[in-house]
């Protein structure tokens, strides 16, 4: 079929591409040079005069006829003997007359009636329809008529094909590449076609073919063969191309997106409809109440909204679980009142934009101070600058880090004592302030949360004030503040580059809120629980059955329940929606009242045996090396919310197959256009019934719509019989078998090819009730006058799993076969590698980094190339230097020879068709010769080489892609260094 199809969409191609050229001089005016010159009183499509004498002569079929309403008039003057051709719209002329003697007339009439006569018999044979581009032809031939039903073959092709002639030339000016690699020319094609075709053979095979060449998806083409017999035929018809299969029960559904074989077979009262096909489409089902869809949510303990919200200081983190003990109620004093965010300017946005220099222990009290030694508590109490003095030695002794490039110059006498930057604190350029709209603030709890979540190497910093008890308090420096740009913020640092959790910076970073992937959720209907997957169940449950809490539910434990629908001091096994403490509604976040849910907090709870349960880790490392203790990792948060309510219901699917869409109300299956409308194009429901929406009757959607993307081929197969009793009473069974292909021989857990069976029985009987009727009309002040109906459906279906003997007759799956567990990232390539900076931190190897923006900065720095040898040298052809082919000497050094993979790995067995030699770079080191930026005078002999060579040194560095190397797993660097002594004989 595939073939078919192909075969005939090239045929339509040639087609109108025959016709473009056919069509071209017609449309080829605009090209003309001076076309906008040309006089603009004459059409630059000079149609053919029809005025008078021969208007009715045949035209070409590219020009439009002449309206209905232009009748052609002939007066005879017996005075002259001449017949006068008027042309008139009622009763006003609108041409010239043409004036004829009576022989012209008489030649006139017999030409007209010659050719009136032909164009009868074309018409005639044609089955009555000559005037389209392809005609109807007519076929001989008693067989022809008795298979097809009648001798007639039509095809009515409508679209348009545009065809793009050029030339494509571009030049690449690379100093790389040889001479004539540089420029590359190519003729440029394209071809638009959008295409539309009806054919018919007879009273019985029609054909249909839509196709786009800018279709974005294949199911957006479409192509189908039917073929239709007559009602006393067993073929009552045959299908192939895009076909469906409904049913009319609800248990087995069918589909309409397929694509294959499709009959139907009479033997009497026995209708037979099968189907061989691939699948193409995808089924879901949608629950709305009360014209609302319910969407249910899962989420696990350790998928927190990591990276997003961060407490201002330890103080509010000391004082959350305190606060919230007594929900509803709010048990904090405290208000900010101000606050700037600045984060790492990834937007390249430098509007509001400042240089800051961000410190950990800005305005904390001594038990969370990171560096005792140059940090020293002056007092108690709540977070401010002047808790401590690092922001009096900052503004005084240091102030030096108001210039950026000052910073670790001013602070690196601190180094000796632990202060180290990274760690203690962190410096930006261009800073970016973040607007109001890109975070909230809890004003009494004192954490922010971020729109969008952070990069792991990027930096939060903040400025806040607030009010205790009536007093103020100040942490960091506002913009506002007077300091006036280019001079560094100092600031309060709440996440640097290093998130580890052995820094102070870890504990600012929220662990207890999580998201459920929606916006704008309703209280109403709103349900949650907090379960635990017992292992001697099997199931989640909702408590935990040991310790103080035995048997007391998770929701209550966590602090999620302490009143009931009315407010009152009354658990009653809901979860607590309190917006902003408990939920954040707009943005769909579920926020514990505890620090900690499902470690310290509720060890505390259950007591003695809480080490089988909680999950401690999930706090204390990071979230990779968390999720590697799955022995813990048994909490479940799930629920389910309500979204806005209406009348429409949306999809989810665009483009969605007619009739595929199956709607019931309580079980009750729903009629389309009385009960609900659907737009297939832009994939929503509409319920019109408004009974049904009132009553608050669960409405289930099921739908099946067309995969967008699809890896896996998915067959269906089946049959369906249809016994018709009578025109009330029928009988029906299925049998259906839907088929995976998998991908690969080896399929992975969770992904496993499907062949399942399905195979079932339906009735359906119907009649008119009088005695329903008249019992009805027993009833005061009702009298009907409709008929009653007695309806009686009834379904069962048998459910057979099974797999796909492709991946074998055990249906083995893979958990992991370890042959992809090793990912490599290579970084040899020399055009990502630049002249590093002075290395920092290591003030005895590199004193000169002390130095920044002074000369002295690199006066150490020796001279380093890294380069590629291009295979060119290092083979004897033609394009080879004569100087260097076949020459020992440059082409077999280790300095500069290939290197092939089997002196590395030599059992390793290379693929066919890849290159056996091992890409290297490059690097040569000249310890006694100057490198860039190196204005060292003094330390240089009389021919400018370097003194004490041995001190000196070289480098280069580059950027990384992924720097969170435990997340991606990314265990170690690994290094093929070639022997540097490979000719020293003496080393």
């Amino acid at each position: 079929m595939k073939l078919v199809r192909g075969y005939i969409f090239a045929l339509f191609q040639l087609g109108f591409v025959l016709l473009s050229f056919l069509i071209a001089p017609y449309l080829s005016f605009a090209n003309s040079p001076n076309y906008f010159d040309q006089d603009t009183s004459k059409l630059p499509l000079p149609l053919p005069s029809k005025v008078g004498f021969g208007k009715d002569m045949p035209q070409s079929p590219f020009f439009l006829s002449d309206p209905s309403n232009i009748t052609q008039v002939v007066e005879y003057d017996p005075t002259t003997q001449q017949y006068t051709v008027y042309e008139k719209v009622g009763q006003y002329s609108i041409a010239i007359p043409r004036v004829m003697s009576a022989e012209e007339y008489r030649s006139y009439r017999v030409e007209k009636a010659m050719r009136d006569y032909w164009k009868q018999k074309q018409t005639g044979e044609t089955a009555g329809k000559g005037d389209g581009i392809l005609p109807r032809i007519q076929v001989g031939g008693e067989a022809f008529d008795r298979i097809f039903g009648s001798n007639t073959i039509e095809i009515i092709p409508q679209g348009n094909a545009e065809l793009v002639f050029g030339i494509s030339s571009s030049k690449t000016e690379n100093p790389a590449l040889p001479l004539d690699q540089r420029r590359n020319t190519t003729f440029d094609f394209q071809s638009k076609i959008q295409m539309n075709v009806a054919g018919k053979i007879g009273e019985k095979l029609k054909m249909e073919v839509n196709y786009n060449t800018e279709a974005t998806f294949d199911f957006e083409n479409n192509v189908k063969v039917e073929y239709n017999g007559f009602e006393d035929e067993i073929i009552q018809r045959i299908e192939a191309g895009n076909v469906s299969l409904p049913l009319p029960g609800t248990l087995i559904t069918g589909s309409q997106s397929l694509f294959g074989f499709k009959t139907q077979l009479k033997f009497g009262k026995l209708n037979v409809t099968s189907v061989v096909s691939k699948q193409n489409g995808q089924t879901q089902v949608i629950e709305v109440k009360g014209g609302a869809q319910i969407r249910d949510f899962e989420i696990k303990a350790d998928e927190y909204d990591a990276n997003r919200h961060f407490f201002l200081s330890h103080y509010f983190r000391e004082n959350y679980n305190r606060a919230l003990m007594y929900l509803p109620v709010i048990n904090s004093r405290i208000s900010i009142t101000k606050i700037e965010v600045w984060v790492t300017n990834r937007q390249a946005n430098f509007e509001n934009s400042r240089n800051i220099v961000a410190f950990v222990d800005l305005g904390e009290t001594n038990s969370y101070i990171s560096a005792p030694s140059v940090v020293h508590p002056t007092g108690t109490g709540p977070v401010d600058n002047g808790r401590n003095d690092l922001y009096a030695q900052m503004t005084t002794t240091y102030s030096g880090i108001r210039d950026i490039s000052e910073v670790n110059s001013t602070l690196s006498p601190l180094e000796a004592l632990g202060f180290t930057g990274g760690r203690d604190y962190e410096k930006i350029e261009y800073a970016r302030k973040l607007s109001t709209n890109e975070y909230t603030l809890n004003t009494a709890l004192g954490y922010i949360s971020i729109s969008s979540s952070l990069n792991t190497d990027e930096v939060l910093a903040v400025a806040f004030e607030y009010t205790l008890d009536g007093q103020t308090y100040k942490v960091g420096e506002f913009s506002t503040d007077g300091i006036s740009a280019p001079q560094s913020l100092i600031l309060k640092l709440l996440k640097g580059t290093n998130l580890s959790p052995s820094l102070p910076t870890w504990n600012l970073m929220m662990k207890n809120i999580y998201t459920m992937n929606a916006y704008q959720v309703s209280k109403n209907q709103f349900r949650m629980d907090v379960l635990y997957q017992n292992d001697a169940t099997g199931a989640p449950v909702n408590f935990i059955e040991e310790g103080n809490t035995a048997n007391v539910p998770l929701i209550k434990v966590l602090n999620l329940d302490n009143v009931n629908t009315q407010g009152d001091a009354n658990p009653d096994g809901v979860f607590d929606f309190i917006d902003g403490i408990t939920i954040n509604a707009s943005s769909g976040k579920i926020i514990f009242p505890v620090l900690e849910p499902f470690g310290r907090d509720l060890a505390v709870r259950i007591g003695g045996p809480a080490s089988k349960y909680v999950y401690q880790e999930l706090y204390d490392s990071t979230l990779t090396k968390a999720r590697q203790i799955a022995d813990k990792n048994k909490f479940i948060m799930k629920g389910s919310y309500q979204s806005s309510g209406g009348s429409e219901i949306f999809l989810n699917a665009p483009n969605i197959p007619k009739g595929s869409v199956v709607v019931t109300a309580g079980g009750a299956r729903l009629l389309e256009d009385k009960d609900y409308i659907v737009d297939y194009n832009l994939g929503t429901v509409r319920i019109i019934n408004q009974g049904l929406l009132e009553s608050g009757t669960p409405i289930t959607v099921s739908v099946e719509s067309n995969a967008l993307f699809s890896l896996q081929t998915k067959s269906l197969v089946g049959s369906h019989f249809d016994y018709k009793f009578s025109d009330n009473f029928n009988v029906g069974a299925t049998i259906l078998n839907l088929t995976e292909r998998p991908l690969t021989q080896k399929v992975s857990f969770g992904s496993e090819a499907i062949s399942n069976t399905i195979w079932g029985f339906n009735t359906s009987y119907q009649t008119e009730s009088k005695f329903i009727t008249k019992m009805v009309d027993l009833l005061p002040f009702i009298q009907t006058k409709e008929k009653s109906t007695l309806t009686f459906d009834a379904e069962f279906a048998h459910f057979i799993p099974g797999h796909s003997r492709a991946i074998g007759k055990a249906g083995t799956v893979y958990l992991d076969d370890f042959e992809g567990s090793s990912t490599t990232i290579d970084i040899h390539s020399w055009t990502e590698w630049k002249l590093s900076s002075t290395p920092q931190g290591q003030p005895a190897l590199f004193p000169e980094a002390a130095f920044n923006n002074d000369l002295r900065y690199g006066h150490n720095r020796a001279r380093l190339a890294w380069y590629y040898i291009d295979p060119l040298f290092l083979r004897n052809t033609a394009l080879t230097p004569a100087h260097i082919r076949n020459s020992d000497k440059f082409q077999g050094s280790h300095w500069v020879r290939e290197i092939y993979e089997k002196e590395l790995f030599p059992n390793k067995n290379t693929p066919q068709g890849q290159p056996t030699n091992i890409s290297v770079l490059n690097m040569a080191f000249y310890p006694n010769e100057r490198g860039p930026y190196n204005y060292d005078s003094q330390n240089i002999d009389t021919d400018g080489n370097l003194l004490n060579p041995q001190n000196r040194w070289a480098g280069v560095m580059r950027s990384l892609g992924t720097t969170d190397f435990e997340t991606s797993n990314i265990e170690y660097i690994e290094f093929w260094l070639m022997d540097p002594f490979v000719y020293d004989t003496l080393a």
